[in-house]
């Protein structure tokens, strides 16, 4: 992978932006959004690729291919769509992960608010991908909603301890069981959102080196974006509250997680 080069414009953050979606159904004018996103300090971001449908992995394979300084693909099974799985997408998903290319297995995990798969499947689907990121010595990309308790045990059970949980939102006490684990904890949007306390208590005691910063584009816009379509750019502003919560320059904030990011997925960036 090249080594990507310094931004095309001067600006007081470097960031990297952990997690994120660039499907062509929300992102028709995804060179535009990645020009823009440099612009605002971007160096890198890890683009997340799922299942959209049965046989269908979406583009990040292809979107980290044609942009080989700027993205870097993972390939994964959201719980969401754990149903709809078969047997040759989990194939398909081993053979795929096993590339050099692809940094990490998932998104995968458990979702207990919205339950879109039984909760069984999505934890069947749960531990295949743990055993596969073990197998390959690749980081696992959890997603985890309303079910801290059962993820914290599956990762203990499957031996994961390299791995981030994305668009963390839990309190502080289940940031310490993942931490506990030798996880990561990646920060988005939502923190720069009101009632938000327990989010902002736990990042206050997540260690600078185990934090990153993400958007989850296209969804979860931080503040003053809300509302509005996300972009990788716009993990500044994330990158900036999480600095506020830590009693950090913001410079140092985003430089840190940066370096985490880099170290965490083996990303080929050159950083300050």
């Amino acid at each position: 992978m090249a080594e990507v080069p310094e931004p095309t414009a001067a600006t007081a953050l470097t960031v990297i932006d952990a997690h994120c979606h660039l499907e062509a159904r929300d992102y028709p004018d995804v060179e535009a959004v990645l020009e823009r996103s440099r612009t605002a300090g971007l160096v890198h971001a890890v683009v997340v690729g799922q299942l959209l449908k049965p046989g269908d992995f979406g583009r990040a394979l292809e979107l980290a291919a044609a942009h080989p300084g700027l993205l870097t693909a993972t390939l994964g099974i959201h719980p969401h769509d754990a149903a709809e799985a078969t047997a040759a997408d989990f194939e398909r998903l081993e053979a795929t992960c096993a590339l050099p290319e692809v940094a990490a297995v998932g998104e995968t995990g458990l979702d207990y608010f919205y339950d879109r798969s039984p909760r069984p499947v999505q934890a069947d689907a749960f531990r295949r991908q743990c055993r596969l990121a073990v197998r390959l010595g690749k980081p696992l990309v959890v997603h985890v909603r309303d079910a801290h308790a059962d993820c914290l045990a599956v990762l203990t059970d499957e031996g994961v301890t390299r791995g981030v949980i994305h668009c963390f939102t839990g309190d502080a006490a289940a940031a310490a069981g993942y931490l506990a684990l030798g996880m990561h904890v990646s920060i988005s949007g939502t923190v720069t959102y009101k009632k938000t306390e327990a989010l902002h208590e736990a990042v206050r005691q997540v260690p600078l080196d185990r934090l990153l910063v993400e958007t989850d584009c296209p969804y979860l816009s931080p503040v003053p974006h809300r509302g509005k379509r996300n972009e990788p750019g716009y993990v500044v502003e994330t990158a900036k509250k999480v600095a506020e919560l830590k009693g950090l320059a913001p410079e140092a904030l985003a430089l840190a997680a940066a370096r985490n990011t880099v170290a965490l997925f083996g990303l080929r960036v050159a950083l300050p």
